[in-house]
C-alpha cells in the first residue's frame, strides 16, 4: 500500500509549469488559472512564496482530481511572478499506516502579465 500511495503522490503536478502569462484553462483575458492535477480525494494543498509566507491553502474532500488556482492569495490579491512551493499533504488511512500523512512538494514558476483592461 505504501508503494501505491507513493506512485499516486508522484503523479500530482501543477500545470502549466512554468506558467508564462497564459494557460489553456483560462476563460478570458482577466482570468489567470493553473491546475493542480492528479489529486487524491482528500488532501490539503498549501502554497508558499520563496520567503516561506503562506499564499493560499485549499482543503480538498471531493472526488474531483484537480483544483483550479486563480493565482491569487488568500485575500484575492493577484500574486507576484516568481517561484512558489506547492505542498500537498495526503492523510493515510488503514491499519498499517506507518505515518499519519504523506506529502509531495512541487516547485512552480509563474511569469504573470499585467491585466490589459483596454482590450477585453
Amino acid at each position: 500500500q505504501a508503494l501505491e500511495l507513493e506512485s499516486v503522490l508522484d503523479n500530482i503536478n501543477i500545470v502549466p509549469n512554468p506558467y508564462y502569462a497564459y494557460s489553456e484553462y483560462e476563460t478570458s483575458k482577466l482570468d489567470n488559472r493553473v491546475k493542480i492535477v492528479n489529486l487524491p480525494e482528500r488532501c490539503t494543498v498549501t502554497i508558499f512564496n520563496m520567503q516561506g509566507a503562506l499564499v493560499r491553502e485549499f482543503v480538498k474532500d471531493d472526488p474531483l482530481t484537480s483544483i483550479d488556482w486563480d493565482l491569487k492569495n488568500h485575500s484575492s490579491i493577484p500574486i507576484a511572478g516568481g517561484l512558489y512551493i506547492i505542498h500537498i499533504k495526503v492523510p493515510v488511512v488503514g491499519d498499517n499506516a506507518t505515518a499519519a500523512e504523506q506529502e509531495r512538494i512541487i516547485k512552480w514558476y509563474g511569469a504573470l502579465r499585467p491585466p490589459d483592461l483596454d482590450n477585453l
